[in-house]
């Protein structure tokens, strides 16, 4: 069975958008990796079985909205009494939610990624 390994995030302030995730959305640190230099070059978030790698760029991010070609949301599994909890959560770190459906709320990172937390039931929808 294949499953996800990794998603990676380039941001130019590593430390900022990894302790947006571990702070809002309560991910834990795994891992932080250096340039030759010393300077930080990613952390490493647990992210379930696979990994949130938040990864240095000196590009800007791109503004995505609706759907977008390539990469155009980051929506995390979580439960409908969890969901209000994160919310609340996000707000409280400057990131307001942008809409709602009855099963996902849409938010953004500090470098602008849509992210979304979603209750939406997938065992049920995968059986289809």
């Amino acid at each position: 069975m294949t499953r996800l390994h990794h998603l990676a995030l380039g941001t130019r302030d590593v430390s900022t958008l990894a302790r947006f995730y571990c702070d809002a959305l309560e991910l834990c640190e795994l891992v932080r990796h250096a340039f030759p230099d010393g300077a930080l070059r990613s952390i490493w978030l647990a992210l379930g079985d696979s990994v949130l790698m938040i990864e240095h760029t000196e590009d800007s991010p791109p503004h995505v909205t609706g759907i977008g070609a390539g990469f155009f949301l980051l929506a995390f599994a979580v439960t409908p009494d969890d969901r209000m909890r994160l919310e609340a959560k996000l707000e409280a770190q400057g990131s307001s939610i942008e809409s709602r459906t009855e099963w996902t709320s849409y938010a953004r990172d500090p470098d602008g990624n849509r992210i979304a937390l979603s209750a939406y039931p997938l065992e049920t929808s995968a059986r289809r």
